[in-house]
């Protein structure tokens, strides 16, 4: 029988504690033991970015992080971007533009582009398609998902 760890977080701005075995990846716990699914699996080995979630303010690949790394650490999902009552302004652009085909990397990505206008409110389509990068998609061709995100970073800056 293998060890459990115990492991206190916070996800969304919720505490949770949950056990974990030593090499249990962050992106299992927060499907399988949190119940939150919207964050997906898409190579589990951190080059696809359907997987990310933010960690502490910084931008990671669940599948690449141990569960047990997360003690004491501030989670941010999928499930956190909307509010109780309304989409994201990035989350509505993508539904508006048609910035989403199959969904398996969309939750990604979407956390990609709000860590990326947390940084940069105003980027340029080619910092966005750098930022991006890490996100691939099969279905959709990028031009969709880069004006979704223009669009929302307009939106949100008020322009």
């Amino acid at each position: 029988m293998s060890k459990k760890y115990h492991v206190t977080t916070t996800v969304n701005g919720d505490d949770h504690e949950f056990l974990c075995e030593a090499n249990q990846s962050l992106l299992d716990v927060i499907r399988d033991e949190l119940m939150l699914t919207g964050s997906k699996e898409g190579c589990a080995t951190g080059d696809c970015g359907a997987c990310s979630v933010m960690l502490d303010g910084r931008l990671v690949c669940s599948c690449l992080v141990l569960a047990v790394e997360a003690e004491g650490k501030k989670i941010d999902t999928i499930e956190g971007m909307a509010s109780e009552t309304e989409l994201h302004p990035l989350q509505k652009k993508f539904l508006e533009l048609n910035g989403l085909q199959c969904g398996i990397c969309t939750p990604g990505i979407l956390i990609a582009a709000r860590a990326l206008l947390e940084k940069n409110p105003d980027p340029t389509e080619t910092e966005v398609r750098y930022w991006l990068a890490g996100n691939l998609c099969r279905c959709t061709g990028y031009d969709k998902v880069i004006r979704s995100v223009l669009a929302a970073a307009a939106e949100m800056r008020g322009a």
